[in-house]
């Protein structure tokens, strides 16, 4: 019998998984890659009595991983946040699939687990823009305001080292952070002892979001705005938790964040407005390569030629 865990390589599903593990210790292989890399479980060939865990991944995207798993006879527990369309019925497989907008895959667990390793579940929260919700789970923890503010800081470290064209853009591959981060149980512990690669990650950060900053807008007013980045690594590293900070800082207004490709298309980050967190997902879904959630979602290669097609139905989107 093989265990498997197969997770997105963002904070919410390392997050997600380092909750599950400190709880349910498995020695199990690691499928996971890049952020954008969603498709992870049909890498994924398994035996029966075999079992799977997949995190923070959409089902939808992975349908052809997950039937086959079911019929040989593997058992499989997913949990998840993104759209995922009819979700078989099967004794082998338990899911927990939420799609509300202000839920992730982090909070789900966090709840599975009865708030066992609570800290994790903020870090991961935090890493998926859910401020709101992040700050609903710091309830009754006592912790001071420095002490919250870097959990926040943690996650989106984690959740921006998650973003690239390929795992050697990023600072730590994601199987590579998740069993760094796993020696503590604590993120607080990760950080006092580990200073060197969480100032690696901070720094990386703040030079890369300093670079997206001075972009100019494509377009920009009080319900959406959209900014090109060029075709640098940086500008795919940062795309992700750019949009985020774009949204949290105009919270009203939908954002659209489009990096040059090296094919001359663009990969697309989308944020809802946080004040209405609905409109990402159906905007993306409507290109070959578009998927995500209600408030956040991308597209992984939208054609040259539909940019202005995009940027219509973007407008649209979001009332402009």
């Amino acid at each position: 019998m093989a265990d498997y865990d197969v997770f997105n390589g963002d904070a919410d599903g390392i997050c997600a998984l380092l909750q599950l593990r400190f709880a349910e210790p498995r020695d199990a292989q690691l499928v996971t890659g890049i952020k954008r890399d969603i498709a992870l479980l049909n890498r994924v060939y398994p035996a029966a009595d075999d079992r799977i865990t997949v995190l923070d991944i959409s089902l939808d995207k992975n349908r052809e991983g997950l039937n086959r798993a079911l019929d040989v006879g593997a058992q499989v527990f997913y949990v998840d946040h993104h759209f995922a369309g009819s979700v078989p019925a099967s004794s082998a497989l338990k899911s927990m699939i939420n799609e509300a907008p202000d839920v992730c895959t982090s909070v789900l667990i966090n709840h599975y687990l009865r708030g066992a390793f609570r800290e994790w579940a903020v870090v991961g929260t935090f890493g998926d823009n859910l401020k709101h919700t992040a700050k609903s789970l710091l309830k009754n923890l006592n912790f001071s305001d420095k002490q919250a503010t870097l959990l926040e800081n943690l996650g989106i470290y984690i959740n921006y080292n998650g973003y690239g064209a390929s795992v050697e853009e990023l600072h730590f591959a994601p199987d590579e952070l998740y069993r760094m981060l796993s020696q503590y149980r604590s993120p607080f512990d990760f950080v006092a002892d580990n200073s060197a690669n969480f100032q690696k990650l901070e720094q990386g950060y703040h030079q890369d979001i300093e670079a997206a900053q001075s972009t100019v807008a494509l377009i920009e007013n009080d319900r959406a705005a959209a900014f090109v980045l060029p075709e640098e690594p940086w500008a795919r590293r940062v795309s992700g938790v750019y949009s985020n900070q774009l949204a949290n800082d105009n919270p009203d207004r939908g954002h659209a964040v489009l990096t040059v490709k090296a094919n001359g298309n663009y990969l697309v980050s989308v944020r809802a407005p946080l004040n209405n967190k609905y409109g990402a997902a159906a905007l993306c879904m409507q290109f070959p390569s578009g998927g995500g959630r209600e408030a956040a979602a991308g597209i992984n290669d939208l054609p040259v030629d539909k940019l202005a097609y995009f940027l219509d139905q973007f407008k649209k989107a979001f009332g402009s």
